[in-house]
C-alpha cells in the first residue's frame, strides 16, 4: 500500500522521539513567545492608525493571505532545497519584517510588512512540518504532533503576558522583541540541526518522488483535515487574533492588559489537552478525539460573543482552547498518516497549510464586518459554525490508524507515484 504504512504494533519502550524532535518544539517555544507578544498588540497598534474593525482585521488577513498565495511555491521550494534551509531563511525574513512594522508611520507599511512576513512564515512553518512528520516514528506521529504544538502554545501563554505589560510601556516594543527572539532562534536552530536532517542529495533520492496534492484529496480524510484547517485557521489564527483584543477592551470594557490575558488562557487551554490528545490519537485512532474537539469548539466559541462578564469570559476562552487543543494532534497525524513514511510532502502539507490560511484570511474580515454592523455575538456565532461542519467531514471520514489485531485502514491514494 502506497502512501499508507503498514499495519503497526505498540511502541517498544526503549523507542524516543528523535533529538531533532525536540530541537524543532524548542524552537516553537520561543516563536510563540514572540507572536505571542504581538497578538495583543497588533489588532491595538492597527486601531492606532484611525482605522475600523474591518481594517484592523485586514492586517491579519494580509498575513495569511501571503502565506496562502506563497504556500504552493513554498511545498516546490522545500522539497527542491531541504527543509533546514528553507526553514532558516522563512525565519530571517520574519524577524526582519516583524522589526521593522515597529518603525511604520502608515497603515500601508504595515500591510506591506505583513504581507513579507506571511511569505517567511510559510516557508519556516511548511518546512518544520515536512520535518516533523518525516522524522517521527510512525507509532507516534500523534505524540510527536502534540509535543510541537504543546511547545508553541506554551509559548503562547507566556507571551501575551509580557505582551500586555510590553503594550503598557509602547505599542512598538513586541515588534522589536519579536524580532530579536527570532534572530536566536535562527542561530540555535542551525547549530543544532545541522547535519541532522538528512538532507543529502543521495538522502533525498532514496525517499522517492515527493508526494502529489491532488491524489491526496482523492482520500476523504485527508479533505476533512482540510476542512477542519480552514475552520482552525478562521477561529484560532485568525478571529482569535483580530477580535478578543477587540472585544475584551471596546465591549468588556477592560484595560489592554486583560487582552492578553485572554490570549494567554485560550492557549493555556490548547496545552492542557494537546499532551492528552497525542497520546489518544496514537491509542485509539485519529477520529474520536477530532469529533469531540470540534464539538468543544464550536460550542465554546460561538459562545464567547455573548457573555459579558470578563472571568466567565476568560473560562469559556479556555473551554474554547482545551477543544482546539484535542484538534491539533489527530489532524495532523491524519494528514501524516496519508502521505505515508518517509516521503517528502510538500505540495500535500502545503495545501493543508493554505486551508488554514484561507480561513485566516475570511475569518478576520468577514467577522470583523459582522462585529462593526451587528455586534460581537453574530461574528463568533458565525465561526462556531465553521467547526460544525468540519465536524460533519469528520463523522463521514475513515480512520487513518492501523494496529495490529485491529483490521486494515481504509486503501490510500497512491501518492508518491509519478
Amino acid at each position: 500500500m502506497v502512501g499508507f504504512d503498514a499495519p503497526r504494533t505498540a511502541v517498544p519502550p526503549a523507542v524516543r522521539l528523535p533529538r531533532e524532535i525536540w530541537v524543532l518544539t524548542g524552537a516553537s517555544f520561543m516563536i510563540a513567545i514572540g507572536f505571542g507578544l504581538v497578538a495583543p498588540a497588533l489588532p491595538v497598534f492597527v486601531r492606532s492608525f484611525d482605522v475600523g474593525y474591518a481594517a484592523a482585521g485586514l492586517v491579519i488577513s494580509v498575513f495569511a493571505l501571503s502565506r496562502l498565495l506563497f504556500a504552493p511555491l513554498s511545498g516546490q521550494v522545500v522539497s527542491r532545497f531541504g527543509e533546514l534551509r528553507v526553514y532558516l531563511v522563512g525565519l530571517a525574513v520574519v524577524a526582519a519584517s516583524t522589526g521593522a512594522c515597529a518603525f511604520a508611520t502608515e497603515y500601508w507599511h504595515l500591510i506591506a510588512l505583513r504581507a513579507l512576513g506571511g511569505i517567511g512564515s510559510t516557508m519556516f512553518t511548511v518546512s518544520a512540518l515536512s520535518l516533523l512528520i518525516r522524522l517521527a516514528p510512525p507509532t507516534m506521529r500523534g505524540r510527536a504532533s502534540s509535543l510541537w504544538a504543546t511547545g508553541f502554545l506554551l509559548g503562547n501563554v507566556i507571551g501575551p503576558l509580557v505582551g500586555g505589560v510590553l503594550l503598557v510601556i509602547s505599542l512598538r516594543a513586541p515588534f522589536l522583541v519579536y524580532a530579536s527572539v527570532l534572530v536566536i532562534v535562527v542561530g540555535l536552530s542551525g547549530l543544532l540541526l545541522r547535519n541532522r536532517t538528512h538532507e543529502t542529495a543521495a538522502e533525498v533520492a532514496a525517499t522517492g518522488p515527493p508526494a502529489r496534492f491532488r491524489t491526496a484529496l482523492a482520500h476523504p480524510t485527508y479533505r476533512a483535515a482540510l476542512v477542519a484547517s480552514f475552520s482552525n485557521g478562521w477561529a484560532v489564527f485568525g478571529v482569535r487574533v483580530a477580535l478578543v483584543p477587540l472585544l475584551v477592551v471596546e465591549a468588556l470594557d477592560q484595560p489592554e492588559a486583560w487582552a492578553g490575558i485572554a490570549l494567554a488562557v485560550f492557549a493555556a487551554g490548547n496545552a492542557a489537552t494537546l499532551v492528552v490528545a497525542g497520546r489518544l490519537t496514537d491509542r485509539i485512532g485519529r477520529r474520536p478525539p477530532m469529533l469531540v474537539g470540534l464539538a468543544v469548539s464550536a460550542v465554546a466559541t460561538g459562545a464567547l460573543g455573548f457573555v459579558t462578564e470578563p472571568m466567565l469570559f476568560l473560562v469559556v476562552s479556555l473551554v474554547a482552547g482545551m477543544g482546539s487543543g484535542l484538534v491539533n494532534p489527530p489532524m495532523n497525524a491524519a494528514v501524516a498518516d496519508v502521505i505515508g513514511s518517509g516521503a517528502r510532502g510538500g505540495t500535500v502539507l502545503a495545501g493543508f497549510q493554505m486551508a488554514s490560511d484561507l480561513g485566516a484570511i475570511i475569518g478576520p474580515v468577514l467577522a470583523g464586518a459582522l462585529a462593526e454592523s451587528v455586534g460581537f455575538p453574530l461574528a463568533f456565532v458565525v465561526t462556531g459554525v465553521t467547526a460544525l461542519v468540519a465536524l460533519g467531514f469528520w463523522i463521514r471520514a475513515p480512520e487513518t490508524l492501523v494496529t495490529a489485531g485491529k483490521g486494515s485502514a481504509p486503501e490510500a491514494p497512491e501518492l508518491r507515484r509519478d
